[in-house]
């Protein structure tokens, strides 16, 4: 069960994640591709899920961020979460099974 102190820290982490995808998408997605759909599918519950529980996973990121900033945050993101983030993107791609 969720306290309000880590709801709170999953609203921030929330936010951070969000930031963290925006940037990430416009520096390796092509704006002829669909990034309002890789932005979703790297911040829903149902890729969170994949490392913990959602709320938790927020969390997380929340606490990294109130403690050590957003570029610790978001170095947090890209070991914990962007791993595998690209691998489910490269299962996405045509021609793989």
């Amino acid at each position: 069960m969720s306290t309000s102190l880590e709801k709170d820290q999953a609203w921030i982490g929330d936010a951070v994640l969000a930031l963290y995808a925006r940037e990430w998408i416009l520096q390796n997605v092509p704006a002829s591709e669909d990034r309002t759909e890789t932005f979703k599918r790297m911040t829903c519950n149902q890729f969170l899920s994949g490392v913990g529980e959602p709320t938790s996973v927020e969390a997380g990121i929340g606490r990294v961020y109130e403690c050590e900033g957003l570029q610790v945050a978001f170095k947090y993101i890209e070991e914990t979460l962007l791993p595998l983030f690209l691998k489910q993107q490269n299962r996405r791609k045509p021609g793989r099974r």
